[in-house]
């Protein structure tokens, strides 16, 4: 678990959960599913203590389900969205949430890791979903275990970068913004423009992180599915693997059901927003303006991400029955030659079965020079077909 003080002047990192809210900033809570878990009681006292409130059961569920789609919920004092993340293969897929020995034991336990084939780039579609409670000063959020986005955003944040000659005294007066009780840590002076106003803020740029993931795996797809296409398209290709291709073909209709919930999850997010009491100060305002425009932006790079699944979907099955044309193709290709040689040694089988007749009075039968004849009328008529065949392209190759 890892918890932060994010203000106005730099980022906190505390050593334990706090016993009251900051004057400035807020909270965030981050902790893997196994912690959270295990922690789940101290944690709902101190929301007690934080908010005055604690999480709801089902929400609870939510956060401790590995299995669940994304989606998204609410309450009269905070919100509640479920996002999948493309699992890591260290940590993520290979490490699922331990279940009781009961349950580990059944051979239909959903929790049991997948085991995907063909190429890393589809073992890579493996999902595990990410749990944000944001309250109005605090962010709780439930990781898989090693979330690497989890380590990745905190690491920024906690990243020394002084800006427009801030000095380690300037940091140090940040640092005594933290309100009494709040723990004690480690702290960056970062620049105010690039740190989270807001809890939901911060939701939304680690949404925003997960969402790039996607972005970068469409192009590892585009480049498999590129290779398989031009070995698809091959007309010699003897052997296709077929197997990796349903692989393929599978991971991307999961993926784009994947996408359409966290679609779904975050349109119905933006609709909430809509719902939100208008500030009374400009500089509250803005924020609102801001959660909007950010929101609408990590609606957009999902929609991007489903167009482009879409796009893969349709040209993996374009390649398909392009290979199937392109076999069916040298197929009629092979029937035409083998006809048109058939058709070459039909007359010559008919020569043959005329000078084979038991008659006893045959032409060129009883001529010294008849079997010279009959074999050079036989080839001038091979040879005639062949040209004949060969002009009108019935043994060319279909290129």
């Amino acid at each position: 678990m890892r918890i932060f003080h994010i203000h106005s002047s730099g980022v906190q990192e505390l050593t334990a959960l706090p016993h009251h809210l900051p004057e400035q900033g807020f909270v965030w809570i981050a902790c893997a599913r196994p912690a959270f878990q295990l922690r789940l009681a101290e944690i709902q006292q101190h929301l007690q203590l934080l908010t005055g409130l604690q999480l709801v059961d089902l929400h609870v569920s939510d956060l401790l389900n590995a299995q669940l789609p994304s989606h998204y919920d609410y309450t009269s004092q905070y919100d509640l969205l479920v996002f999948r993340r493309l699992a890591t293969a260290q940590g993520d897929a290979a490490q699922p949430t331990p279940a009781p020995p009961a349950v580990a034991a059944e051979p239909d336990n959903p929790n049991a890791p997948v085991k995907r084939s063909g190429p890393p780039v589809l073992r890579r579609i493996d999902t595990s979903p990410v749990g944000f409670a944001v309250f109005d000063q605090l962010l709780l959020t439930v990781h898989p275990t090693d979330c690497a986005v989890r380590d990745a955003y905190a690491t920024r944040l906690l990243a020394a970068t002084p800006a427009n000659g801030t000095s380690a005294s300037h940091a140090a007066h940040g640092n005594a913004h933290a309100s009494p009780g709040m723990g004690e840590g480690r702290s960056s002076p970062i620049s105010g423009a690039r740190l989270p106003t807001s809890p939901a803020d911060l939701m939304l740029r680690v949404v925003n992180q997960m969402v790039d993931g996607y972005l970068d795996l469409r192009r590892e797809l585009t480049r498999q599915l590129d290779h398989w296409q031009t070995e698809l398209l091959k007309p010699r290709a003897r052997y296709v693997n077929w197997t990796s291709l349903l692989e393929a073909r599978l991971s991307l209709h999961m993926l784009d059901e994947i996408c359409e919930d966290q679609r779904t999850a975050v349109q119905d997010w933006i609709d909430a927003l809509e719902t939100w009491a208008l500030p009374d100060t400009p500089a509250g305002l803005r924020e609102l303006d801001l959660l909007k425009v950010r929101s609408r932006d990590v609606l957009e790079h999902i929609e991007r991400v489903v167009h482009h699944v879409r796009r893969l979907e349709q040209s993996t099955e374009t390649a398909v029955q392009m290979h199937f044309s392109v076999q069916s193709n040298r197929t009629n290709d092979i029937m035409r030659t083998l006809t048109a040689l058939t058709a070459v040694f039909l007359p010559l089988n008919l020569i043959a079965g005329i000078f084979g007749m038991n008659f006893e009075f045959i032409p060129l039968v009883h001529k010294a020079d008849g079997f010279w004849w009959a074999m050079g009328s036989m080839v001038f008529i091979a040879v005639s077909l062949v040209l004949l065949f060969w002009r009108k392209r019935y043994l060319a190759r279909t290129r």
